[in-house]
């Protein structure tokens, strides 16, 4: 158990240091291209997994091709890419008008928003939750809301970027329980790749010397963030409570603020810190195990 949970704090650190790759990409490649190109080469990591994968069932004699399997994982992937598309290229636009630490903690808020989705899907919500809803919402007014009572623009993109996450989730819960975890992640990659290389080659006529020379930036998102993060977080939540799992992913809020300041110098001031606290005591809250009434 040891072991994973040091998996798990590991892919948090891959996703925390992320944010940094991103902001970095920037200074060379537009939005829509960098997410395009990184997603690609996340879907196309994860094939060697998946081929991996499929011989270790193979050797211990699962059926793992059941019947409509491929027709809902296709559908998976399409739904789970496009949702991807649209939130990931929402943050990448974000990443450009504000600090690394501010898009970790305002993105992390989809753990809060989702169960508030959850209630018009007709899911009940526990105290801790509405406790937690509130926390947020006090949280991002101190990390975003200037003196003069507005909201930066790289702010709202990434608040809007939450919502879009949120919905991703969703989705991906509805379909990870019917298809393979693994290839529904890579044929979502892919998809969310080809859906943002289009508006990259019509508005922003990427160039390859460009593409190759934020090499570092792009291959750590693709390889790093995308292949190597979601494979250590399969392997790292087998045998862990998933409350807990949830728990130590969520660091990546909290290490996005340091990777920033370590490797950027960007520094919060104590008014946002004091938003990241309240904000990651939110985050825990709404994670926290609901007591079952009827045991």
């Amino acid at each position: 158990k040891l072991k994973n949970a040091l998996i798990l704090l590991l892919t948090a650190t891959i996703w925390g240091v992320a944010f940094v790759a991103q902001s970095v990409g920037m200074d060379y490649v537009s939005p829509f291209t960098f997410n395009g190109v990184r997603s690609i080469i996340g879907g196309l990591v994860l094939i060697p997994v998946i081929l991996v994968l499929d011989r270790k069932k193979k050797a211990e004699g699962k059926d793992y091709k059941a019947p409509g399997d491929r027709k809902t994982l296709i559908l998976g992937g399409i739904c789970c890419g496009v949702a991807l598309c649209v939130a990931s290229n929402f943050q990448q636009f974000g990443v450009m008008y504000t600090s690394v630490g501010k898009v970790g903690f305002i993105t992390a808020c989809y753990i809060v928003i989702v169960p508030i989705i959850g209630l018009f899907l007709k899911k009940k919500c526990s105290p801790f939750i509405w406790a937690a809803v509130v926390m947020a919402l006090a949280g991002l007014y101190l990390l975003c809301i200037t003196d003069g009572f507005s909201i930066g623009k790289g702010d709202f993109l990434v608040l809007i970027c939450a919502f879009l996450f949120s919905l991703h989730i969703l989705v991906i819960d509805y379909f990870s329980p019917k298809a393979d975890g693994v290839k529904l992640s890579c044929i979502q990659f892919l998809v969310c790749g080809i859906l943002s290389m289009i508006p990259a080659l019509v508005l922003e006529h990427p160039q390859i010397s460009s593409i190759l020379t934020a090499w570092l930036p792009i291959l750590y998102a693709g390889i790093m963030s995308c292949g190597v993060a979601y494979t250590l977080q399969i392997v790292g939540q087998k045998n862990v409570n998933p409350t807990v799992a949830s728990l130590i992913l969520s660091l990546e809020s909290c290490i996005s603020v340091l990777a920033g300041w370590v490797i950027l110098g960007q520094k919060l001031s104590a008014k946002e810190l004091l938003g990241c606290v309240i904000m990651f005591a939110a985050i825990i809250l709404a994670q926290l195990p609901e007591k079952s009434s009827a045991k």
